[in-house]
């Protein structure tokens, strides 16, 4: 192997060739220039046009390569390889980009590409340009047409092989109608779409009354007109941006409220706000339910396709409100969204922040510039084409002199000097002569150039009226500008609405059109209301707090486990079985009416669907997160809490549980003098007032409540009012007891009822007294309470079960009955009148 040399000669550096330069101004100098480029060159469009460099090259190509509406689709590659190689030297990525975003109709109001093949969607990319073609839709005819009528400045392209146009000569109002959006360096521009109907109309006001006001433009635009449809609510922030060119809106989906099926109501989307794809509204609308921001909502359905358009439907569960739900995707996903307008855009090269007239302004302008360099072009042309005729007509009337005088010449030039010198014609009339074909000397030939002189008088008078008069120049504008609307304008599809964004909307007609009435309030009052969960575990709120003063119905009975004061926009707590508490919104609970006293439970909700409960984890009941409650374990601990729960989470603990304790009962115990109640598996009741024990923080284990036999257990723990407590038949207490040993449904039960006024008043942490004595068989409680009178009781699927009458003695047998009772609670009027929150172990 050869070794390499190491005495090759070093060059050295001349201190000549070195230039020093002030790093500074060396970076100033550059970044300007970048930010230059990248505003006039990539970023912003230019306010007559409204496209960017890399779209206004990419449809002047298409053009220029004959690619009409009626020819076929070529490959999308073939577009942008021409555009790359001949107009612009960048990544044929950002120009496939460009191409592809105004061939989506979701992106732009009135695309300017005609797509055939996969262009992707809201949610999806497109297909490489290799698999997809295109072609200029009709649109895009308006926006170059009349390129060669010398309408525009021409600018060489970057090898100065080439010209390109500065600007299209834009006959529909671009930049208006498909909004634009980019980010330069130090500024930005987002710009809405409007209708072309209604922004051509502002323009022809504007045409013919030069001083229009904004106000009178803004009666021909009231607003966006997004190409989803949907609904923008609120129009403050749109007349803001129409003034000074900054403001926002939001923009609302379009929906419905149908009955899906037959026990099924859903709430039906047929309109997404601006560039909001059905997959986000799926993906998040599916993680606020699990982060139970929402609830009620069962399933979510997209059956959009091409056909039949944007179809969504959410499934709501039974007995939830549709608009409460509503309420709520508006709130927890993009069916309800921002728009920020900012519009920026190039005028005379500079960025320019422009309000609505400022930018009709520059739109009108160019078009009257266009117009008149059209006008201008036409009759030249027409002028000199006037002038050949005329030499025609000359040369034919004498044409056989015309023809011996030619023949007669060494060379052409020597005719051409004799035709001009014996006809009096001009150099262009003589040369058009000289290129004669025989064929034209025809007597019709005459005629028809009679004609052609007589059409390019009456045409040359026409065009020459519209360049001397600037009425009738505007009038051409205008006119052509009412063709455009006519033969690409459609109907506005997006709903405007003039009244403040809300939390809950009216169901919209099954139509589909939304309530426009701005003195409707959509928003839920803070208003009081009972929460109200039952013993077959449905939850509901009341519209108001009338009083409950019936037994409360939902198939034959069904007993209130829990009656909570609270407020529709508050919050309440759900104490379980862990010792875990977790704040459950009222708004999202179903409302119910309360119609002389009682309230139909049928169209209430499942616990379940407003909590998350781990695996072997209970409810036991609600409570107001604004008093202290106590809690009783089933080791026979109790605690009151203070209600110093923190603001910024969902769920916490409210007691620390040791030695797989579990929480038993739960309940308000705010003032000193209630009367806490402990009732245990081995028939033992304790009660004694919630003075013994002393609130503590909610990370606290709790003191000794009830002490207990080494088999024993607590099974029923409430809490009552010292006078319902005290006074007889004020309040009961109910037991049902059962052999452990007997199978669940097998076996019987005996009920009994007592008086609490006839248990004694113990001191904290005793055994208590017996309550229940045990027939034959029998060795254990499962269900204990003491609620206010009158007692109601059910099973666990909430039917009625009748209780026995008050026994005489408090420590005798029960009565048997022939089906279990599950749950007991105090009536609806005794609970309703306390607001205290009656807790069954279940």
């Amino acid at each position: 192997m050869a070794r390499r040399s190491t005495d090759a000669t070093v060059p050295t550096t001349s201190a000549d060739n070195i230039i020093d330069i002030d790093v500074s101004s060396e970076m100033e100098t550059s970044f300007l220039e970048y930010a230059y480029s990248v505003i006039y060159s990539r970023a912003l469009p230019d306010a007559r046009d409204g496209l960017k460099p890399v779209q206004r090259r990419i449809l002047y190509m298409m053009s220029q390569m004959g690619l009409r509406p009626e020819k076929g689709h070529v490959k999308s590659a073939r577009v942008v390889g021409e555009v790359m190689g001949k107009l612009h030297p960048h990544g044929d990525a950002a120009i496939y980009d460009a191409l592809v975003r105004m061939a989506q109709s979701w992106a732009l109001r009135l695309p300017l590409v005609d797509g055939h093949g996969n262009f992707g969607s809201l949610d999806d990319g497109p297909a490489a340009a290799r698999y997809t073609e295109a072609r200029m839709a009709p649109a895009a005819l308006a926006m170059t047409a009349d390129l060669d009528e010398d309408v525009v400045d021409f600018e060489p392209n970057y090898d100065n092989q080439l010209t390109q146009p500065e600007v299209l000569p834009s006959a529909l109002p671009n930049l208006l109608v498909n909004g634009a959006s980019g980010i330069a360096v130090g500024m930005a521009t987002n710009m809405a779409p409007h209708n072309l109907r209604e922004v051509v109309n502002g323009a022809i006001h504007l045409i013919l009354n030069p001083e229009a006001t904004l106000e009178d433009i803004m009666a021909h635009i009231p607003g966006p007109d997004m190409p989803s449809g949907g609904q923008i609510v609120g129009l403050q922030g749109v007349h803001d941006a129409y003034r000074t060119g900054r403001g926002s809106f939001k923009i609302r989906a379009k929906t419905s409220i149908e009955q899906v099926s037959a026990r099924r109501t859903g709430i039906v989307i047929t309109e997404l706000p601006y560039m909001v794809g059905p997959e986000s509204i799926i993906t998040k609308t599916k993680e606020a339910v699990q982060a139970k921001k929402l609830a009620g909502i069962s399933d979510v359905l997209d059956l959009t396709d091409r056909r039949h358009g944007t179809r969504m439907i959410v499934e709501l569960k039974a007995g939830f409100n549709p608009q409460a739900v509503l309420a709520q995707l508006y709130k927890h996903t993009p069916l309800e969204t921002s728009f920020g307008i900012n519009n920026v855009a190039l005028v005379n090269g500079q960025p320019r922040t422009m309000g609505l007239l400022e930018l009709l302004q520059v739109y009108v302008d160019h078009r009257i510039d266009v117009v008149r360099r059209r006008t201008t072009h036409r009759l030249g042309k027409r002028k000199d084409r006037l002038h050949l005729v005329e030499g025609l007509l000359i040369a034919i009337l004498d044409i056989d002199e015309v023809i011996q005088i030619i023949r007669a010449a060494e060379d052409t030039a020597t005719a051409r000097e004799r035709l001009m010198t014996i006809f009096d014609l001009s150099q262009p009339q003589a040369e058009h002569i000289l290129e004669l074909r025989l064929r034209q000397l025809t007597r019709f030939s005459t005629i028809e150039l009679e004609q052609e002189k007589q059409k390019l008088e009456e045409e040359i008078k026409q065009l020459t009226a519209i360049l001397e008069s600037d009425e009738m120049l505007r009038r051409t504008v205008a006119d052509e500008l009412t063709e455009v609307a006519q033969q690409y304008g459609d109907d506005r599809r997006t709903e405007l609405a003039d009244s403040a964004p809300a939390e809950l909307e009216a169901a919209a007609p099954a139509s589909g059109k939304a309530n426009q009435d701005a003195g409707s309030s959509l928003e839920i009052p803070d208003s009081p209301c009972w929460v109200l969960l039952s013993t077959s575990g449905m939850l509901a709120r009341t519209t108001d707090r009338s009083a409950l003063a019936h037994p409360t119905r939902r198939r034959r009975h069904d007993a209130l486990r829990s009656v909570v004061a609270a407020t529709a926009r508050g919050d309440i707590g759900a104490v379980t079985s862990t010792g875990r508490m977790i704040r459950v919104p009222v708004i999202d609970m179903p409302a119910l009416e309360v119609a002389g006293g009682t309230v139909n439970l049928n169209q209430g909700a499942k616990i379940k669907d407003f909590l998350n409960l781990e695996k072997r984890e209970t409810l036991i009941g609600l409570v107001p997160l604004d008093a202290v409650i106590a809690l009783g374990t089933a080791a026979g601990r109790v605690k009151r809490v203070n209600p110093d729960y923190p603001q910024n989470r969902d769920d916490w603990e409210v007691i620390s549980l040791k030695d797989k304790d579990t929480v038993v009962g739960a309940a308000v115990a705010a003032g000193d003098s209630d009367q806490l109640v402990f009732i245990s598996r081995g028939a033992q009741l304790l009660r004694y007032s919630a003075e013994n024990v002393r609130p503590q923080g909610r990370t606290g284990s709790g003191v000794a409540g009830m002490k207990l036999a080494d088999d024993d257990a607590l099974i029923g723990f409430q809490v009552l009012p010292a006078a319902a407590a005290e006074e007889p038949g004020g309040a009961v207490v109910v037991t049902c007891a059962t052999g452990s040993e007997t199978l669940d449904g097998l076996g019987g039960e005996s009920v009994k009822v007592s008086d609490l006024s006839e248990f004694p008043v113990k001191g904290r942490a005793t055994g208590g007294v017996r309550a229940h004595r045990f027939l034959r068989g029998e060795d254990q409680l499962t269900l204990g309470a003491a609620v206010m009178s009158p007692p109601l009781a059910a099973d666990k699927r909430g039917a009625a079960r009748t209780v026995p009458a008050e026994m005489a003695r408090r420590d005798a047998s029960g009565v048997p009955v022939e089906q279990s009772i599950e749950a007991v609670a105090s009536s609806p009027q005794a609970m309703a009148e306390t607001a205290i929150s009656v807790t069954i172990a279940t």
